[in-house]
């Protein structure tokens, strides 16, 4: 497995959010729009990615006012993470990788074939549809969104982050 690296073309892909809406990378790929954060992890309702995904909701305002989206994708079924999102008050897009199962993390190098589920592997996207930067951590180690903030002031200098 070797994930996506800076400079590649990220590849396009249409999942469902946990409210059924279907959201496609591409729509939000324009040369002076906002950056995806694309945040892969491997299970809702899981200490670690339950504590990343806090975190992520709890900057979310910080990275859209920093000219960031936030995609957050997982081989969860699409009603799983309606009622994670639910329970812990995420309005951010939870998208549903299930079927066919890890499509979307395979095509960005971050599926562990042996567990069936994403590692976390994080991609900020320009508005061309370009990686900027990527970071991948193994299962049990949690990303830092600090990480993400610098990453997101470095792809746009004049950021208030």
């Amino acid at each position: 497995m070797a994930a996506l690296t800076p400079g590649s073309t990220a590849p396009d892909f249409t999942l469902r959010t946990q409210h059924g809406k279907a959201v496609r990378l591409s729509d939000h790929r324009e040369p002076d729009g906002l950056a995806v954060l694309l945040v892969f992890y491997p299970f809702a309702f899981t200490g670690v990615c339950t504590a990343e995904l806090r975190a992520l909701r709890d900057v979310e305002e910080r990275l859209a006012g920093g000219g960031a989206r936030l995609l957050a994708v997982s081989c969860d079924p699409m009603h799983t993470l309606r009622v994670f999102a639910d329970q812990e008050g995420i309005d951010f897009p939870l998208l549903s990788d299930f079927w066919p199962h890890g499509e979307v993390a395979r095509a960005y190098g971050v599926f562990d074939e042996e567990k069936g589920c994403a590692v976390r592997g994080t991609f900020l996207i320009d508005g061309g549809g370009t990686v900027r930067w990527t970071v991948v951590n193994s299962l049990p180690d949690a990303r830092d969104v600090e990480e993400y903030e610098r990453a997101l002031a470095a792809l746009a200098p004049s950021s208030p982050l």
